[in-house]
């Protein structure tokens, strides 16, 4: 699925004229498109499918070596926050259990960029992140942490500029309370 841009271009015209703004006028002239352009690359992952990021993966069930917890930290993401179409950011702490597979740890810096790249609420996309891992992967456990800064918060209302929301989804075994705990402090460890 993709972006029809030519119906967001007229949108936003729409939008600016309905705030009392001359869509015409040389400063907006182009913005129609600009934000066109930009809504495309922010909601490119409308339609993606998360676990086929995942097929090429290596069996790992079979060597009897399936291992401990592989876990990448700081992927930084973006996305749109569904209810104001404002961004927000952050970082995505992503860890598994190897079960049935392991794949390319690029693999999954591309999962949390395809889910993110869609209308989201952060408690969402971290539960589609892990979903998408168990599916993927079959793995014993998952657990997905985002950390991350919403423009609606530090813009509107309150105006939090400092604030940070941390969501955690987790999944078999990584559910466990001490085995989680052993993830969340190897996800606050220094570097």
């Amino acid at each position: 699925m993709s972006v029809d841009q030519g119906r967001v271009e007229a949108a936003v015209a729409e939008l600016l004229a309905a705030i009392g703004e001359d869509p015409t006028r040389p400063g907006l002239q182009r913005t129609p498109r600009r934000v066109a352009e930009a809504y495309a690359e922010y909601f490119a992952g409308l339609g993606v499918d998360p676990v086929a990021i995942l097929r090429d993966g290596v069996d790992a069930a079979g060597d009897g070596e399936r291992g401990d917890l592989v876990l990448l930290r700081g992927l930084e993401f973006r996305s749109m926050c569904e209810h104001h179409l404002l961004p927000f950011r952050g970082v995505a702490h992503v860890g598994y259990l190897p079960g049935g597979k392991v794949v390319g740890l690029g693999r999954l810096g591309t999962v949390v960029e395809t889910l993110a790249a869609r209308p989201q609420l952060q408690e969402r996309l971290g539960e589609q992140i892990a979903d998408a891992l168990d599916a993927g992967l079959a793995p014993r456990g998952v657990i997905v942490v985002l950390d991350a800064q919403h423009d609606c918060v530090a813009a509107r209302d309150a105006r939090q500029t400092n604030s940070t929301t941390v969501t955690v989804a987790s999944r078999g075994a990584l559910s466990d309370p001490a085995a989680r705990a052993e993830a969340m402090t190897l996800i606050g460890a220094a570097s």
